[in-house]
């Protein structure tokens, strides 16, 4: 089955054919444990998002305006962002992982008209004593009837008067993605609806579905993979998608079997997750059959070589490939740094991992490894319409990552400074370091910008952590990526380090205690790994902002290595 979206304006346009034409498959699945919420075909996912659609539109939301979600991973959010492409809105995916305090930044950032999210989310708001502005309309799903909204509506509601269809051109804003959703300045990218069809219609021909597979979103949806890969796609061919509440691997297996699951994405750390997990449970066998394992694994791994072949691995594997519902074909992994080993584990296992990169600049990926055949150590070639360039090449033919194509944002969202420092010409700074092989596969060493990504895909800029430890007593701080200090060519374990200068006679002890103190208020993948006791004055523009480059390099000539914070 092909997809052709050429003759399309718009990405609502797209998604609301497929309703139509697939209007008796199942398209949507939610499962919460052993339990089943509840199950919708293409045709009642079509009334269904008309129906929020309208609400939109009572609300008084005109094409271009801007609709908010924020909530977990669950079917009323792709209902929600059906509603809104139809109604012709600009959507703005929210982290729903991020605190309140930062969803109400980034809220206040984008001024959308309309925000939906979910009762908690509402609840976590009240707790901080704040709220959207007046002028941003709130539909809030599975609020309880007796729940207090404070002017809220809920979301499950009907409207009062008729859905109307919005067509949007190619050129229109698709969506407004944030890149960082931390206390710094929000970044966010502004995606027309053509880099979302260009996108689809290149990723439709490399990796085409079934209308009998199932694809089990894991992932967000607010995430860019999981938004293209866990709704655009599998919906164009008319195959289901299966939302899961709880991510608890015994609920996961049983999911995947439930529903035989052919595809899922996935971010590096889950995907290591995973294989602790079979790990643990082999350690449970008997010798002879961990030897027997790993002997058919070798075989499947030798057979494979070229490309996959589903049916001969999940033969070779099957006990394995049964824990994952004996269906799966491919995973889909990025938004961070692969571990070439842990990706090898699974291709021997039978298990391709579809290795990406991609930034949320370029709406969800700029190359990917094709399986063929299979190569761990790159991230590689560039897909259809996407230009790679190495510039400033030093030694070993490593230069940073610039991409050009139609996928690529328009800007930053009233950030014209930041839209000027990374797009030049059409050209998109990435920021990242890279070297291509003989074959044309991209490999990246390292990063020339100030930032971490995490495996679990989410974007860490130093800068944005420093407000955490504004009352540290010391006489100043400054956090950096630490591959930004010191560069190397590994993107694995990435971290932060702190600079601190402690004040005049101040004891370092005390200063550790309260930096460790400051850092357990963060969530687990913004803390701080190690620090830099520093004894100069940071040096300093005329208006006093840290020069962090120079201090970078100071610190660069005169330590080799942070020591690890406790």
């Amino acid at each position: 089955m092909t997809v052709n979206l050429s003759r399309l304006s718009c990405l609502g346009e797209a998604l609301r054919d497929a309703c139509i034409t697939y209007q008796t498959n199942t398209a949507l699945i939610e499962a919460d444990r052993h339990r089943e919420n509840r199950q919708l075909t293409y045709r009642e996912l079509k009334v269904e998002a008309e129906r929020v659609a309208a609400r939109l539109q009572q609300l008084g939301v005109e094409p271009g305006d801007r609709v908010a979600i924020l909530m977990s991973n669950q079917s009323a959010w792709v209902i929600s962002g059906l509603a809104g492409l139809w109604a012709g809105v600009v959507l703005v995916p929210l982290d729903y992982k991020l605190t309140a305090a930062e969803q109400l930044t980034l809220i206040a950032h984008a001024k959308p008209k309309v925000l939906i999210t979910e009762y908690p989310v509402l609840r976590d708001f009240d707790k901080l004593g704040k709220r959207p502005d007046e002028s941003c309309a709130v539909l809030v799903t599975e609020a309880p009837k007796r729940g207090e909204l404070g002017g809220a509506q809920r979301w499950e509601d009907s409207a009062e008067g008729a859905f109307t269809y919005v067509p949007r051109e190619r050129e229109d804003l698709a969506c407004i993605v944030y890149s960082s959703g931390t206390g710094g300045q929000p970044k966010g990218c502004m995606l027309v609806h053509d880099n979302y069809m260009e996108q689809a219609q290149v990723l439709a021909g490399m990796f085409p579905m079934d209308e009998s597979d199932s694809y089990f979103s894991v992932l967000p949806t607010n995430h860019a993979i999981d938004f293209m890969c866990g709704m655009v796609i599998p919906f164009l061919f008319g195959a289901c998608v299966v939302h899961q509440r709880t991510l608890r691997p015994e609920f996961i297996a049983t999911t995947m079997k439930r529903y035989r699951v052919t595809h899922t994405a996935l971010v590096p750390r889950i995907l290591k997750t995973l294989k602790e997990r079979i790990e643990e449970q082999l350690e449970e066998r008997s010798e002879w059959q961990r030897t027997l394992l790993q002997g058919l694994m070798q075989v499947n791994d030798v057979a494979t070589m070229r490309e996959p072949n589903h049916a001969l691995s999940r033969n070779l594997l099957k006990p394995i490939h049964d824990r994952f519902g004996g269906q799966l074909r491919q995973i889909f992994v990025g938004g961070a740094f692969v571990d070439p080993e842990l990706a090898e584990y699974f291709y021997k296992l039978g298990l391709p991992c579809i290795i990406g990169y991609g930034l949320t600049e370029a709406c969800t990926v700029l190359t990917v490894n094709d399986l063929q055949p299979f190569r761990s150590t790159t991230v590689g070639r560039p897909v259809e319409g996407v230009e790679i360039e190495l510039r400033d090449v030093g030694e070993g033919g490593i230069g940073e990552v610039y991409a050009r194509g139609r996928t690529i944002m328009r800007g930053y969202l009233d950030d014209p400074q930041a839209t000027a420092e990374s797009l030049t010409d059409g050209w998109l700074r990435t920021g990242d370091l890279g070297l291509m092989d003989a074959a044309g596969h991209l490999k990246l060493v390292g990063r020339r910008k100030n930032m971490i990504v995490t495996e679990g895909g989410k974007n860490i800029y130093p800068e944005d952590i420093e407000g955490v430890f504004d009352s540290v007593p010391c006489e100043e701080l400054c956090v950096f990526a630490s591959n930004y200090l010191w560069p190397k060519q590994e993107l694995v374990g990435e971290q932060l380090t702190v600079v601190v200068r402690p004040k005049k006679k101040q004891k370092v002890e005390p200063l550790l205690g309260d930096l460790q103190e400051h850092n357990q208020k963060l969530v687990d993948f913004k803390r701080v790994g190690s620090y830099v006791v520093w004894k100069d004055e940071f040096p300093r523009t005329a208006s006093m902002k840290v020069k962090r480059g120079i201090l970078a390099e100071q610190v660069r000539a005169s330590v080799k290595q942070a020591d690890p914070l406790g």
